[in-house]
């Protein structure tokens, strides 16, 4: 819910931008769901959270494609494919009870920084860069490139991979095993450094049912590597393979102008 009442906060000014620019009637999608994710990185248990949709359109325009394991976005540059502009996410807390051993806390994370995107043909580019803000205090990067299969707003699929790539900041608050941890659990110190810890496919897909209702979607899988595969903590308590699904229904309506 938080994730979603930020993402909604920082689309105002884009909003506002929008309706003062373009004299063509808005449409909006507006989608609830649930979905099943890990409950921290690094986890074999998982969580049951709302998933959300929020999408705008010019006229008859459709709407823009989205993967779903974007970040949070405005796009301030968008230009013959291309986009640029700020992102932002929310990570929330990492408990001892979630791990059943007591690793230490990493508190819930505001995660700000910047996304780049390039459109060709039926593929996008996409990469991000984030700064944890409390709690991991890491930098992490993602990259990927979907394939996207659309008809309008009928349809849209997608599937591809990812890179996910981070600085030791942020591997050693999940992955890491500090002096005083490894008393209290018996695991072994462990202090990683930096670089890729994991590649990933996300695919998602929504289905328009009619003028107002439709269905979205997705499933993605993540495998960590390197340094954070071989963590104590993910050996132990947790597993090396993320899984994370989603359902959800969308509702589309014109705003006129």
């Amino acid at each position: 819910m938080m994730r979603f009442l930020v993402f909604s906060a920082a689309l105002i000014p884009a909003w506002s931008a929008a309706v003062a620019q373009d004299n063509r009637d808005l449409r909006v999608r507006v989608g609830a769901g649930a979905e099943l994710r890990p409950q921290y990185p690094g986890a074999d248990t998982d969580k049951i959270g709302p998933l959300f949709e929020f999408s705008l359109a010019h006229g008859t325009d459709p709407f823009k494609f989205k993967a779903p394991d974007d970040s949070s976005g405005i796009a301030l540059v968008a230009t013959k494919g291309f986009s640029f502009g700020p992102a932002g996410n929310l990570v929330m807390a990492r408990r001892d009870s979630d791990v059943g051993a007591p690793v230490g806390k990493v508190p819930t994370t505001i995660e700000a920084g910047v996304f780049a995107g390039y459109r060709f043909g039926n593929f996008r580019l996409r990469g991000e860069l984030l700064k944890g803000i409390g709690g991991h205090n890491g930098v992490r990067a993602q990259l990927g490139v979907d394939r996207v299969w659309r008809d309008g707003d009928r349809y849209v699929f997608s599937i591809g991979p990812r890179l996910l790539i981070s600085d030791a900041r942020y591997q050693r608050a999940y992955f890491g095993v500090t002096p005083s941890v490894s008393l209290a659990t018996g695991l072994p110190t462990y202090r990683p450094s930096g670089g890729v810890y994991g590649i990933a496919a996300a695919s998602g897909l929504s289905v328009q049912l009619d003028s107002r209702w439709g269905l979205f979607g997705y499933a993605r899988y993540e495998r960590l590597v390197g340094r954070a595969a071989d963590s104590p903590i993910v050996r132990r308590f947790g597993s090396r393979d993320q899984l994370s699904a989603g359902l959800g229904l969308s509702y589309a309506f014109v705003v006129k102008r």
